[in-house]
């Protein structure tokens, strides 16, 4: 046995002794404690003779490591689900991008064989469906420079609630905002926010005449040229149309919360199904959405 090795084991007793003598000290010692002291003892006074006249080679797991090394484990937004990641993620897509209800996704799953309560559908969408958008913003397109704003309704727990949205020439949903009152805050609100996220200034705003624009149009884009034309405005009247069109098999919403999840994630949606985010850009068009749900669902 090495000289190094045979004083590595003297050291491992001497540590045991110490530690045998400060229990001790610590404590009442009773028959059981004093017994398993001494066969912690005599196992260490028994391996010290067995290591004389061996020649034990040195492992790796003798050598010390005084700052061991962390390895970050992987975590998936779908990990502590029961349900596969390809169930949530069709289950997500079929609600923002259909006319469904939550029931009517659970009776589309239990159609194939999966049975699934429509309360756990909903808990799937308010989960899910930010972490997909958010999961997709690197690879969205850079918006136009020229927008056209608009604001529309909603009844969100019998109280009407004001929708902001912007749309770029090309028709790719720049940013959409609830907000409980229509006014100047508000509104410049929704512009600062779509500015922070798109690092875009355009170069020319499309708006109706509400008496707030003009201001904040010459305050936040100076450059801007303001448009007020009647029917100038009709990109975004158009697209408001689609969004009703999703609200309407829904009984209501009855939270703002829940308003935020869904006007958001069908703001993705038809930005995604418009090309307007390099996903599913190898497959034609009709499964554009599903493909792009597929590689979202590995990332997030």
């Amino acid at each position: 046995m090495d000289q190094s090795l045979y004083e590595h084991t003297r050291r491992q007793i001497r540590d045991e002794l110490q530690n045998i003598a400060r229990l001790t000290r610590a404590g009442d010692d009773t028959e059981l404690l004093a017994w398993a002291k001494a066969d912690r003892l005599a196992g260490a006074q028994a391996l010290l003779h067995w290591a004389r006249g061996r020649r034990i080679r040195e492992t790796r797991a003798m050598r010390s490591r005084p700052h061991p090394r962390f390895r970050p484990t992987a975590h998936s937004a779908f990990a502590g689900y029961r349900f596969p990641p390809e169930v949530i993620t069709l289950a997500v897509r079929w609600y923002l991008r259909f006319g469904l209800s939550y029931r009517d996704v659970e009776e589309l799953l239990a159609e194939r064989a999966i049975e699934v309560d429509h309360v756990t559908v909903y808990r799937w969408v308010h989960r899910f469906a930010p972490e997909f958008a958010e999961a997709a913003r690197a690879s969205r397109h850079i918006v136009g420079d020229r927008w056209h704003v608009d604001e529309t309704y909603l009844r969100v727990g019998g109280t009407w609630r004001y929708l902001f949205r912007a749309i770029d020439q090309s028709g790719q949903i720049i940013d959409v905002f609830l907000s409980p009152r229509r006014d100047a805050l508000a509104a410049r609100h929704f512009f600062e926010r779509a500015i922070g996220q798109t690092r875009v200034s355009p170069t020319e705003v499309t708006t109706d005449r509400y008496r707030v624009y003009p201001r904040l149009v010459d305050e936040l884009f100076p450059a801007a040229f303001h448009r007020t034309e009647a029917h100038a405005n009709n990109l975004p009247a158009t697209d408001h149309g689609r969004l009703k069109a999703r609200l309407r098999p829904m009984r209501g919403l009855k939270r703002d919360r829940t308003a935020r999840v869904i006007v958001t994630g069908h703001a993705f949606i038809q930005n995604v199904r418009r090309g307007f985010y390099d996903l599913g850009t190898d497959v034609p068009s009709g499964a554009r959405l599903a493909d792009a749900f597929a590689e979202l669902a590995q990332v997030i």
